[in-house]
């Protein structure tokens, strides 16, 4: 294919948006929704793998590394994620979607395999910073690629049943912990180390589902490679057109758009449009990211310390009792997301958050006054994370839809960032605190706080709510580089 050569310095006249967003569902997305979804489904077996083989690291037959070692592992991966996300949100707006996706993906992968061979403290942080550089990159270039392929009338489910896969591979690798973990089958410096590497190994198949995924068009014509994203879109419509359920395709509808490429936009920019033309959605985006990081952080980081303390649940079963969890997390989104498309998403996003403050308020309730056991402890996560899985997901599809097309990387890593270092820092901090009084009492405080903080969020997602559901991209948020003059999307 020959060298891509940038025009910007033309108008260019497009129905693109269009075009992509009135296709017919097919083939052709469900490879677009494997591609970009198994990324999550290796993920969450990763981030499982790192909880439960805690106390292995700590054996001296193992890595010998104390619990304070631990907790700086763990803040290697969260700097890295943080850091990751910014750096390669940036350029996933300036040098494009399919591009940072295969980079942070090898950044990932690379990262994750490395870390088998750990030899010391330092190279296992080293490894772990850059497996979360790998992985924040991911949320940025994920997000942004299929926010602009998928259909406007889909993208709600579409978003939420992707980033629900995460709690699919965490589901995987509960099991997994059973067989690596056991030192009946592997020594304890070898176990936790094999499920390393045949993650990282599982993961090399992402690349060749990727390849088929293209360049978002719409990053495309944005950046003045308007014959490209033309012929993108062609060879979509004429893979959906093959589909044997689908044959024609409708017209498009609406007029076209003019769009004036720029290369880049500056950070003065960004700023500009996300304090001074939309700084409601900003607080709303940053309420949903926070409160969701919270509440994640709070229990699924404290999730087996509960169990083993307070329910007497042996350590190496607790990642049995993680199963139904995963499966709660994994269903939410997958069965809710499509009402958020159909009843809309003001009401689902305020009814799924406001559903998981009740149902945890009874939790901790329950919880204090004694009457629960480890199976109906986790049968009631299940049931709250079902809706607050949803929630958690619906809070990265909305940053991901409410700003302009040209932000989109950035503005998903910025909000990932902060949600990430605000909430994903206090509450680990707060339940672990919390756990280590011993007091069921305490662990309640700590479960209405996280209700509360839900709580505010519903009704910031009343006062500040987008009704972006089937709508298009650009009428959500009108594009940075749209014409001055045009109003087609006004």
């Amino acid at each position: 294919m020959p060298a891509l050569v940038a025009d910007l310095e033309t108008t260019i006249t497009t129905d693109i948006p269009a075009r992509m967003d009135r296709l017919p569902w097919s083939r052709w997305h469900w490879r677009v929704v494997v591609a970009l979804g198994i990324t999550w489904v290796i993920d969450g077996l990763e981030v499982t793998l790192i909880g439960a083989i805690s106390p292995m690291l700590q054996r001296g037959d193992s890595m010998g590394f104390t619990g304070a070692d631990i907790g700086l592992l763990n803040t290697s991966y969260l700097v890295g994620a943080v850091l990751g996300s910014l750096f390669f949100g940036y350029l996933t707006d300036r040098l494009g979607r399919k591009k940072l996706f295969t980079v942070t993906l090898g950044v990932y992968l690379t990262a994750a395999f490395a870390t088998a061979f750990a030899w010391d403290f330092w190279s296992f942080a080293v490894f772990r910073f850059f497996t979360g550089a790998g992985i924040g990159g991911e949320y940025s270039a994920i997000n942004s690629a299929i926010d602009e392929l998928i259909p406007a009338r889909r993208r709600g489910a579409v978003d939420l049943a992707i980033n629900g896969t995460f709690w699919l591979g965490a589901a995987l690798g509960a099991l997994a912990t059973v067989v690596l973990l056991n030192p009946n089958y592997f020594s304890p410096d070898f176990g936790w180390r094999l499920g390393f590497g045949i993650g990282a190994t599982l993961g090399l198949v992402i690349i060749f589902f990727r390849n088929h995924v293209p360049e978002s068009p719409r990053w495309l014509v944005t950046h003045g490679y308007a014959q490209e994203a033309d012929r993108v879109v062609a060879e979509i419509e004429e893979r959906v057109r093959n589909d044997p359920n689908i044959g024609e395709l409708p017209e498009p509808e609406g007029k076209p758009m003019v769009v004036k490429p720029r290369a880049g936009i500056g950070f003065g920019e960004i700023i500009a449009t996300l304090f001074e033309t939309y700084p409601k959605r900003s607080v709303l985006g940053l309420a949903m990211v926070i409160s969701q990081a919270f509440l994640y952080n709070g229990v699924f980081f404290t999730f087996a310390l509960i169990l083993t303390k307070f329910y007497g649940v042996p350590e190496d079963r607790a990642g049995l009792y993680l199963i139904p969890f995963a499966a709660g997390n994994f269903f939410g989104p997958l069965l809710l997301g499509p009402l958020f498309d159909s009843w809309g998403r003001k009401p689902m996003i305020a009814g799924t958050y406001a559903i998981s403050a009740a149902l945890l308020i009874l939790s901790g309730f329950l919880f204090a006054q004694g009457v629960l056991n480890a199976t109906t402890q986790t049968i009631l996560w299940a049931v709250i994370f079902f809706f607050a899985s949803a929630a958690a997901s619906s809070a990265y599809l909305t940053v991901s839809e409410i700003f302009p097309l040209e932000m989109r990387g950035l503005v998903i890593a910025l909000f990932y960032s902060t949600g990430t270092g605000i909430g994903g820092t206090i509450a680990p901090w707060l339940f672990g605190t919390l756990i280590d009084s011993g007091s069921r009492t305490m662990l309640l405080y700590g479960d209405l706080i996280a209700a509360a903080v839900l709580i505010v969020t519903v009704v910031i997602v009343a006062l500040f709510g987008v009704k972006a559901e089937r709508s298009s991209l650009e009428s959500i948020a009108r594009p940075l580089t749209q014409a001055a003059d045009d109003e087609t999307l006004s």
